[in-house]
This record gives C-alpha cells, structure tokens and sequence, in this order.
C-alpha cells in the first residue's frame, strides 16, 4: 500500500470516492490506494492529528519551545514537529488534565516534548504546567515549570 506522507494532502483530496470504491487518488506528496477502511482510519488518524495540533496545550507549549533557546540551540534550526504517535499511553486528555509527548526535531538532535497542562473546569482556559524536552540521548531540558505557590509562570535555562 502507499501512503500519503502528510496529512494535509488527503484533507484536500476531492469527497468524489465513496468508502466502497476501489480508487486510486493521487495527492500532493504521493499516491494512496483506497481499500475498504483503510482509507477510514487513516483519515481519522490525519483529523485527529489535525485536533491536537490546534489543541491551546500543544500550541502553548511550541511556543515555549520556539521561545527558549537552550532547547533550539540542542536542536538546532530549522526545527520540525511531528505527528503524535496516538498509540503512546503517555498522550492522554481528559476534561481536566492533558498529557502529550509531541516528537520534535532540528538538524542536530530529536527528541519528545513532553507537555503537561491543566484546567480547574471543563470549558476553562488550559494552564500549562510543565513542559520539557527529552532528547534522544536522554538529556532533559526544563522547558517551563508553573512556580507551586504563586501561580506565576517560571521559565527555566
């Protein structure tokens, strides 16, 4: 089977092909061979990569990344995010807690980003509590911690 290498190729493919069809489609990246469900799942992996990217959590902690130059510096730029890997028992939201390992990686090392944010009732604002960066060869670089007592945001370098 080939495989559409980005997501955002199949969200932009035509709704002419029914599930049932046997289709060949062509995307910008590749070439993808519709069988039964197959083409289901993946297109449900792809909408909820989609959601997590949008997430306030995973957009709160990349810019914490982007912001702490200890952790660009260990990856170096240009630096690349990608796909979550939703089989992971780390990643895990629920109404109150969200947990994420979000694979980055830059010219020099990869790593997970690990994020853990909060909110005190379903549809607050997520806070985030701790992010930090765990590269390959098990380095750990404290990204942002959320300081106990206060409530303030506390960077870490």
């Amino acid at each position: 089977m080939f495989a559409i290498r980005t997501c955002r190729s199949i969200l932009k493919l035509d709704s002419r092909f029914s599930r049932k069809q046997n289709a060949m489609v062509s995307g910008e990246t590749g070439l993808l061979f519709q069988r039964g469900g197959q083409w289901d799942l993946y297109l449900t992996y792809c909408l909820i990569q989609k959601a997590f990217s949008k997430a306030t959590y995973y957009q709160q902690a990349l810019e914490q990344l982007h912001g702490h130059p200890k952790a660009l510096e260990a990856l170096g730029t240009p630096l690349n995010v990608h796909c979550l890997h939703l089989t992971d028992k780390y990643n895990f939201v629920d109404i109150a807690e969200a947990q994420l390992k979000i694979p980055v990686s830059g010219p020099k090392s990869e790593g997970h980003l690990h994020v853990i944010s909060s909110r005190d009732a379903p549809f607050q604002r997520w806070h985030l509590q701790e992010v930090f960066l765990k590269l390959e060869d098990g380095q750990q670089i404290p990204v942002f911690k959320l300081s106990g007592n206060t409530g303030r945001e506390v960077k870490k370098e």
